[in-house]
C-alpha cells in the first residue's frame, strides 16, 4: 500500500511520515516535489507516484500575508485540492486533506460541531473552505479532518516563538480574548495514523462513508492562558536564568492589530470522530509538556 504524504516539511506533515510508516509505503513529498500552487502539474505527478492513499497536509499556511495573496492562498487550498479529489475518485483512492477552525467565525461561546454553519472571516479561512467544498463537489471516498492551533517542535507556531520572546524579553503582552484549542501536531499525525487503519477497515467491508470530522484537542484556554502554561513548563526545562520572562500581560485583540481577523471563539467538539473510529483525543494539557521538552 503506497500512501503519499504531501507538504512533509510542515508541522504535520513532519509527523505523518513517521506516524504512518507502520501502515504503508510512505512517499513524502515537499513543495518542490508536489507543488500545489501549479495545480496543472498535479495529475501527471499522481499518475507517477499512484497512491492508494492521498494524504494531503500541504496547505498555504500564512494567515496575515493570505489577505493580501488571497488568489494563490485559494489555488494552493482549494482548486489543487479539487485536483487531488478528482484523482483520487478516478483512481479508487482515499483522500484525507486537513481543514481549519477558521472556517467558522467565531461567534459561539459553545464548541463548533461539524454541522455548524461555515463562515469564514479571513482570506485564510475562505481558501481552506474552498478546498473543503472542492472535494465535497468530486465525491469520492475522503475524510476532511477541522484542526485548531496547531504547534509542534519544528517550524513556526505560537510554542515556538513564546519560547524564544521568553529568553528574550522580560515582559510580554499577549492577547486574552481570543479562545482555542491548541493541538500538537503529533496528536494529529497519531489520531490520523488510528482513524486510517479503521477506515481501511471499512472501506474493505464496503462501509465506509466520506466525512468532515473535527480533530482538535479537548480543553480551551486564551492565547494568553497558553503562553502562562508554555513558561510554567519552560521554567522547569531551561537552565537557571535562560527563560527571562517576568511579566506576562493579557491584553485585548484590538491592541495587537494584525492584517486577518481572528474567530474570538474556535473551539471545536470531536465528539463525531471519536464516537465513528473509537480513537481518544488528548487534552491539550497532557500533549504541550511533551512538545516542549522536545523543543528545548
Amino acid at each position: 500500500m503506497k500512501i503519499l504524504v504531501t507538504g512533509v516539511n510542515g508541522q504535520v506533515g513532519w509527523e505523518l511520515a513517521r506516524s504512518l510508516m507502520p501502515i504503508g509505503e510512505v512517499v513524502a513529498m515537499d513543495r518542490a516535489g508536489f507543488d500545489l500552487s501549479a495545480p496543472e502539474v498535479l495529475e501527471a505527478r499522481l499518475n507517477q507516484i499512484q497512491p492508494d492513499i492521498i494524504v494531503n497536509a500541504a496547505a498555504y499556511t500564512a494567515v496575515d500575508k493570505a489577505e493580501s495573496e488571497e488568489a494563490l492562498a485559494t489555488v494552493v487550498n482549494g482548486a489543487s485540492v479539487g485536483v487531488l479529489a478528482l484523482w483520487a475518485k478516478n483512481n479508487h483512492a482515499l483522500l484525507i486533506h486537513y481543514s481549519t477552525d477558521y472556517v467558522f467565525d467565531g461567534t459561539k461561546t459553545s464548541p463548533y460541531v461539524e454541522s455548524d454553519t461555515v463562515c469564514p472571516i479571513n482570506a485564510y479561512g475562505r481558501s481552506k473552505l474552498a478546498g473543503e467544498q472542492a472535494i465535497q463537489k468530486v465525491g469520492g471516498d475522503y475524510l476532511i479532518f477541522r484542526t485548531s492551533w496547531v504547534y509542534a517542535a519544528r517550524g513556526q507556531n505560537f510554542v515556538r516563538t513564546m519560547l524564544r520572546l521568553g529568553q528574550e524579553r522580560e515582559t510580554l503582552g499577549v492577547v486574552n480574548d481570543q479562545v482555542g484549542a491548541p493541538t500538537w501536531a503529533r496528536n494529529i499525525a497519531d489520531v490520523t495514523a488510528f482513524v486510517l487503519v479503521k477506515a481501511l477497515e471499512e472501506r474493505q467491508k464496503g462501509e465506509f462513508t466520506s466525512g468532515v470530522f473535527n480533530l482538535g484537542a479537548k480543553g480551551e484556554v486564551s492565547w494568553h492562558g497558553f503562553a502562562e502554561r508554555i513558561f510554567s513548563i519552560a521554567k522547569g526545562l531551561l537552565p537557571n536564568g535562560q527563560l527571562k520572562i517576568a511579566q506576562l500581560n493579557a491584553i485585548p485583540t484590538s491592541a495587537y492589530p494584525l492584517p486577518a481577523k481572528r474567530p474570538s471563539y474556535s473551539r471545536l467538539d470531536c465528539s463525531a470522530i471519536e464516537a465513528r473510529f473509537g480513537v481518544a483525543i488528548p487534552h491539550w494539557e497532557l500533549a504541550l509538556p511533551l512538545c516542549i521538552n522536545d523543543t528545548v
